[in-house]
């Protein structure tokens, strides 16, 4: 399931920097949002 420009993004959440569980919609009419993923960034080598 993509998505496209415009669609509403279901509600998820994701663990922070600091373990905590973090909701998209925590942030609903309040705040942007910028994900971003670095898949290798605390891997070795």
């Amino acid at each position: 399931m993509g998505l496209e420009l415009g669609n509403i993004v279901p509600d998820f959440s994701l663990p922070s920097t600091n373990r905590e569980n973090i909701k998209l919609s925590d942030y609903k009419n309040k705040k942007n949002v910028l994900i971003v993923f670095f898949p290798i960034a605390f891997t070795p080598g």
